[in-house]
């Protein structure tokens, strides 16, 4: 069995948290790469993915089931706060924002072993 990464097993952060960024993510001439189509304008200085405005909802860009089967559909035009999100345990320490958005969804914490391929478990 293939290992995946845990986030295309979760979601969950794309579900619970509002996606706030500077304006300027989503204007190409300035070199912002986040679908303007895909945010709308929080205050003066700061635009929100549709869909995370309240924290209620999941992000438009968020494919898939949450704990199942994700994706991010603009994964590498993302804003900042999902790129400086990082998962619990990638790089060694746990992640609060993360072990909460999993928890509110009904999914247990991330562990190290969560980062281990099969065939490192087997050995």
């Amino acid at each position: 069995m293939p290992w995946i990464h845990p986030c295309l097993r979760c979601g969950a952060c794309c579900a619970t948290y509002r996606v706030a960024f500077y304006w300027t993510e989503a204007e190409p001439h300035l070199g912002g790469r986040v679908p303007r189509d895909l945010a709308s304008k929080l205050d003066p200085h700061r635009l929100v993915m549709r869909g995370t405005e309240t924290g209620t909802e999941r992000c438009i860009a968020l494919q898939g089931g949450i704990g199942d089967r994700t994706t991010c559909g603009i994964y590498d035009r993302r804003p900042s706060p999902c790129r400086e999100l990082a998962p619990s345990w990638e790089y060694g320490e746990p992640s609060p924002q993360c072990d909460r958005a999993r928890l509110r969804h009904g999914l247990p914490p991330l562990t190290p072993e969560d980062w281990q391929s099969p065939d490192a478990t087997a050995a």
